[in-house]
């Protein structure tokens, strides 16, 4: 079985701003200058080692979290200026709040839409500025856990998600 190129597993981030038109998002696809994105799972594991020399193991939850870096600005691009807004007006609770939706570009599009799940994030900035390079605003996304699976169509930039 041949291995996925990393390309085919696209992740696209709501650049919307917290005052756009509830249900309007405006997807970006992250990757251009970034040379890798691995989102952590930082998995809940409780271990215990019972008299019997027996060790029980629990998995009760993930904490997701991932790096986007470098990120560097583009004048006129939605998710430059959404960063900036948070910059700006250092921004916090639910204007920080967006979604990314993994695309799994690997599998068979169906009328041009593919497999696909959406998670509610947090941006935080960590920082901005950067060297001669280019004016950079890295950043992480935080996973609230809460998600849904669908379809994206890339060409479109819409995800819908999948009927119950």
């Amino acid at each position: 079985m041949p291995r996925i190129e990393r390309k085919y597993m696209a992740h696209y981030l709501d650049a919307a701003k917290p005052s756009a038109v509830p249900g309007t998002p405006s997807y970006v696809r992250l990757g251009k200058d970034l040379e890798e994105y691995s989102p952590e799972m930082s998995a809940e594991v409780e271990k215990s080692k019972n008299i019997c020399g027996e060790t029980s193991v629990l998995l009760s939850g993930y904490e997701k979290s991932g790096s986007v870096e470098p990120y560097y600005a583009e004048k006129g691009d939605p998710l430059f200026e959404r960063l900036q807004e948070i910059v700006d007006g250092m921004l916090v609770l639910d204007d920080c709040r967006s979604t990314l939706v993994d695309v799994h570009l690997w599998e068979e599009a169906m009328e041009g839409a593919y497999p696909a799940v959406r998670w509610d994030v947090v941006i935080e900035v960590s920082s901005h500025g950067g060297d001669t390079t280019g004016y950079q605003i890295p950043f992480t996304l935080h996973y609230t856990g809460a998600r849904a699976a669908g379809t994206f169509d890339p060409s479109k930039k819409t995800f819908t998600e999948a009927s119950a």
